[in-house]
This record gives structure tokens, sequence and C-alpha cells, in this order.
């Protein structure tokens, strides 16, 4: 960990946002519930190291921001952990985002300082730390110990409300039935969600369910892949 980077210039390092949107627009549902009761009283007698893991866009990073801004985490992310001094970072709580992509040292030096009064590390990333390929053995021990809370893709209930967010941003009011009809029909991420909804405001029209089906059958790299995808 060489080349220490200031605390102060870590701070702006962006998190990787997998929804839109602040803690306030977070939506509990079945697919996230578990990872959201896990985090609401952490860190506590559970440990103080702790991996949250899920698919792309399935809201991880986003239930981790609001974590960090409830604790008052320094947010870290992927390689870029690196360039922080240690000692900057000694008793208080860290979110470590792309948390597979941080090096061996850097990581090893991470699950010590959460041992420290005031210390926890909540690790992001969508395999489990078990799966990560690291070199050193003891840090494989510490990460095969790690507690991981892991999260399903977006059910039903959180694409709607990925979809809604993604209209209201760009100011458009979809016609009925428009969100349900996306939502059965679009990859289950925010990703999918933002690009369908883009694409929807490209047309500068009424947002239809004729529209939308329109907009998908040219769109097929948004198919949830399902043989009704596109019935009317």
């Amino acid at each position: 960990m060489t080349a220490r980077r200031p605390l102060r210039d870590q701070l702006r390092l962006p998190l990787t946002t997998d929804v839109i949107g602040g803690a306030a627009t977070f939506v509990r549902s079945g697919s996230n519930a578990y990872a959201v009761d896990a985090l609401a009283a952490w860190p506590n007698a559970a440990g103080r190291v702790m991996a949250l893991c899920g698919p792309a866009g399935c809201g991880k990073s986003h239930l981790a921001s609001a974590w960090a801004e409830r604790v008052g985490a320094i947010p870290l992310n992927g390689a870029e952990a690196a360039l922080t001094d240690p000692l900057e970072l000694e008793g208080r709580p860290v979110l470590l985002d792309i948390a597979q992509d941080a090096d061996d040292e850097t990581l090893f030096h991470l699950i010590n300082l959460a041992q420290h009064d005031g210390g926890a590390l909540l690790m992001v990333s969508r395999p489990s730390p078990r799966r990560w390929a690291v070199q050193v053995p003891d840090l494989r021990s510490r990460l095969d110990a790690v507690r991981v809370v892991a999260m399903e893709a977006p059910d039903d209930a959180v694409m709607s409300a990925i979809l809604a967010a993604q209209f209201a941003e760009r100011s458009i009011t979809p016609g009925d039935g428009v969100i349900d009809y996306l939502v059965l029909r679009i990859d289950r991420s925010a990703e999918a969600a933002a690009g369908i909804v883009a694409r929807l405001d490209d047309e500068h029209r009424p947002i239809t369910r004729a529209l939308a089906r329109q907009v998908l059958e040219a769109s097929a790299d948004l198919f949830s892949g399902t043989d009704e995808g596109l019935q009317p």
C-alpha cells in the first residue's frame, strides 16, 4: 500500500451505484430484505467485517451507501483503496466497493484495521469473498471467515420502483400499465431500466404500452428472454 492518497482526496472517490437515487428511494422487498435487516444494526456482535454480495443491478451499492451514510463510513473503491494511508482509517468504519479488485495487501490491512475499536469493514462485490483469487494464505483464511450477506436480482417491486424513479428523473409520466409491462420484459437490473427509459425518452412521444412494445422489439439486448416477452 504505497503512494498514499490523502484521506480528503480519497473521500471524493465515487461509489459504484446499482440503483438510482439516495437512501430514501431504496425499496425493501423479498429480494433484499435479509440484507436490509443485516445492515440495520451492524456493526454489532456479529463481527466487524461483512461482505455484501449479489448480481449486477441488485442494489447492493445503493444499500451499502445508505449504511455508510448512517454510520459515517469512509468510502473506498476497488484498486483505488491502495492509495489511502491505513493510519487514517484506524478506528473508523470503512466501505470498500468493488472489493474484489483491491490487492491482497490492502485487503489484509483493512480487515485488520476493522478489529480496532470503532472500526468496521463492509466489502461490496458481485462474487462472494470465498471466490476471490488471492495469493496470501492468511488473507484466504480471513476472507473465508467473513460473514457473507447475499442479495438477489431485483424482484417486481424493486424493478417497478427503479423504473418509476427513472421516469421521474426525466419528468416523464408513463401511461397506464407501462411500468408493469416493462417489469415483465426487461432484464432485472437498474442498467436495463435506465436503458429502456432513455430509449423511450428519445422517441419524444407519449409513453404508452404500444410505444414500449415497439422500442423493446428494437432493443433485443434488454429482453428478459421469456417466450411471452413481447406479447401485448
